[in-house]
């Protein structure tokens, strides 16, 4: 994979996080993918279920300057500080954060694998 083909995945994924589609979002997650935040780890389906239930919800996802793209073998790892508005238990937050994906090849399909998020401060 490319840097520009794994920038294309991440840009897909995060408009799938925005259409607030969880069968879509799922579609670029590996079925052992986990998000690491200020609140904890939380695992796929989790993840998926806030949103199939409306408990979460994103407007905006935004890359903010340069992008870091690294590509070891079958692994990529991709870091970028993004900008989102999102709805979570009724409340809009606003959120500044460097946001860290690695994407795994399974089966010859890229899938992320771990989403790790830190505020920036």
């Amino acid at each position: 994979m490319t840097d520009d083909e794994l920038v294309a995945l991440a840009d897909a994924w995060s408009e799938a996080i925005v259409s607030d589609d969880a069968d879509r979002i799922g579609a670029f997650m590996a079925d052992d993918w986990v998000i690491v935040s200020w609140s904890g780890v939380t695992g796929r389906e989790d993840f998926l279920s806030y949103v199939r239930s409306g408990a979460l919800g994103n407007t905006r996802m935004e890359g903010v300057g340069e992008r870091r793209v690294r590509v070891y073998g079958d692994t990529a790892v991709l870091t970028v500080r993004v900008v989102s508005t999102a709805q979570y238990g009724g409340e809009d937050i606003d959120a500044d954060e460097w946001t860290t994906d690695v994407f795994v090849r399974r089966e010859g399909r890229w899938l992320c694998a771990l989403t790790h998020i830190t505020p920036v401060s």
